[in-house]
């Protein structure tokens, strides 16, 4: 008797009512009626290829009046193809995965906590092979078609239980995101997309990828079932709803978008700016940021991780993130992969069939920058902070389309995907409509433990933020042109570049054409001011730095610097004043007390 008439034969005749009965409405793998579509040109399943098997799990009965009724009552569901179902057997992605394992004995504890809340479960849905990739394309069970775009991927590792929330056929469905297993999917079909803090919601009845990384993730299209499913999934304690006191815009991560600022990250800063004012805005080089904060990674900065040189930080991150997802992967179930030798998409294949060869220092190097990450996010957000970036870099891929196989488009995408991956820290995929044919969205990160706060931070800024996106679609700017202020941020980042590589007199080219375009941000100056401080030329870093102080009085940097020139110009007790200045606007910055004492020693 195969796995399959297992599973159907243990479906016991309990109460229909019991929380644990499940009926199944239509069995046959990927079962579906296909109906042809003139416009794709290509077969579209009745389920868009979502689901695995439908079967029902009923929550128990409502309770009597004046009893309230159960929190997720008249709500439907689907399951990623990973959880336990009590008599179920689960494919993990492969036919083979079924064919040799046991029904499950229980119910996964996220998947029954909430049909006791009231929700019932429909069916469970397709996922990548074994849920690795990004992709959500599955050769043996077909790919889920993507509402939002149907000639491209719907993303994954749990496409099926994105697509069967934006095909409107559940209210919400659960996937597991570990690296990027919700996210994406959500960014691809244009939904809302939940990934919490690692451990924050039980891994138990789970089918494990990566334990260090993987977490029970949830979408919806509704920010308020999506805040309902995450508090039952969370039991967080009911908190007074806080306002973020910081809303930090990861400015590089945005200049690699695809798509104009004024259709994602100016999008987010203009309805920051009317729910809670300019003041809770900062901008952040958040590669810059995590190269500071992150030391480990500087054991990694000189290796070559797959086969090439990498030094950006994010890059370094998702190669450890990767790293750290095979290693914990091969672990759990190499033995059974080497025994069946399961035939895989060629995107899971590249990087589970290759040879694998692990230290201890590296497994203790990829602990300490995990460590690290953490510690360096809840530094930068604290309790009450929200870090805004983009979800992924490019488009969805075409279907059957090579560009997902290639290690650039995989670099960039999981360089952003690591980002909470590997700090642990939760964050909320949110779509923005459409540019160029392509759903938009950006990403919302809070502190690890700071779920019950994202959350509500996106039920504050749903509703402005679609405002916003509706405004910038329509606006005449955003028809491919670039603004004045996104030309001059990326002279700006150009200038950055040529610092970084010591080539001064062209990052002074680069900050001056964003004066240009640019001419009140105090960023360019006090940034053009360092390039000639490294040129020597110290009146005009003088100037500079006071133009800068001019337009932002809180300018560390500028005082900063301005301090440097002015003692290189002889012009100690201006200096002392600068550096003090410095220290009071940022108590811990050491260099400008050091140098105001110094200077005071010389001149007492």
């Amino acid at each position: 008797m195969n796995s399959k008439s297992k599973s159907s034969k243990s479906m016991g005749s309990q109460s229909p009512h019991h929380h644990n009965i499940w009926v199944v409405l239509g069995l046959g793998l990927a079962g579906g009626i296909y109906l042809l579509t003139r416009k794709l040109k290509q077969s579209i399943k009745e389920d868009f290829g979502a689901f695995i098997q439908k079967l029902q799990l009923l929550p128990p009965p409502p309770p009597a009046p004046p009893k309230a009724p159960h929190p997720l009552t008249s709500l439907t569901f689907a399951i990623s193809d990973l959880f336990d179902v009590e008599g179920h057997v689960s494919t993990f992605g492969h036919p083979e995965w079924a064919r040799t394992h046991e029904p499950a004995s229980s119910t996964s504890p996220a998947v029954s906590t909430l049909i006791q809340s009231g929700a019932t479960c429909i069916g469970t849905t397709v996922i990548d092979n074994f849920a690795y990739g990004i992709s959500g394309q599955n050769k043996h069970f077909g790919t889920p078609t993507n509402p939002a775009v149907p000639a491209r991927v719907p993303g994954g590792s749990s496409s099926g239980a994105a697509v069967a929330v934006a095909a409107n056929f559940v209210d919400f469905s659960l996937g597991v995101d570990t690296s990027g297993g919700v996210r994406v999917p959500a960014g691809f079909c244009g939904i809302l997309g939940f990934r919490p803090s690692h451990g924050a919601v039980s891994h138990v009845g789970i089918i494990p990828i990566s334990t260090s990384l993987d977490t029970v993730g949830w979408f919806a299209k509704d920010p308020d079932i999506l805040r309902r499913v995450g508090h039952i999934l969370l039991q967080a304690p009911f908190l007074m709803q806080r306002s973020p006191r910081q809303i930090v815009i990861a400015d590089d991560c945005f200049q690699q978008l695809n798509v104009p600022l004024d259709r994602s990250s100016q999008v987010v800063i203009k309805a920051t700016e009317k729910l809670f004012g300019k003041q809770v805005l900062k901008h952040i080089n958040l590669e810059d940021y995590i190269s500071s904060k992150v030391p480990s990674l500087k054991a990694y900065s000189n290796q070559k991780l797959n086969g090439e040189l990498k030094s950006s930080s994010l890059k370094l991150l998702a190669s450890i993130m990767q790293f750290l997802q095979r290693h914990e992967f091969g672990n759990k179930h190499d033995e059974w992969m080497s025994i069946v030798k399961p035939d895989l998409h060629p995107a899971v294949s590249a990087q589970l069939q290759e040879k694998f060869d692990v230290s201890e220092v590296e497994i203790e190097n990829s602990k300490s920058v995990r460590t690290e990450m953490r510690a360096a996010l809840n530094s930068l957000l604290k309790d009450e902070g929200i870090l805004v970036i983009p979800t992924v870099v490019d488009p969805p891929p075409k279907l059957g389309g090579k560009e997902i196989l290639s290690q650039d488009y995989q670099s960039r995408a999981l360089s952003l995907l690591s980002i909470a991956s590997i700090s642990g820290c939760c964050q909320v995929t949110i779509p923005l409509g459409f540019y160029d044919k392509y759903p938009v969205s950006v990403s919302l990160i809070a502190r690890h433990g700071g779920d019950r706060f994202l959350l509500d931070t996106l039920k504050a800024m749903y509703t402005i933020l679609q405002e916003q996106a509706d405004i910038a679609a329509t606006s005449k700017s955003s028809k491919n042109v670039v603004s004045k202020e996104q030309a001059a941020e990326i002279a700006k980042e150009k200038g950055n570049q040529a610092y970084k590589d010591k080539q001064w007199q062209k990052a002074i080219g680069f900050y001056t054409e964003a004066i240009k375009l640019c001419s009140d941000n105090a960023t360019y100056y006090s940034n053009r001011a360092q390039a000639y401080l490294e040129l020597g030329s110290y009146l005009q870093a003088e100037a500079d730095c006071t133009k800068a102080i001019g337009l932002d009085k809180k300018n560390v940097k500028a005082y900063f610097r301005r301090g440097t020139a002015r003692e290189m110009l002889g012009y100690y007790k201006e200096a002392i004043d600068d550096f003090k200045y410095a220290v009071v606007l940022e108590p811990t910055n050491k260099r400008a007390a050091l140098s105001a004492e110094r200077l005071r020693k010389l001149f007492q």
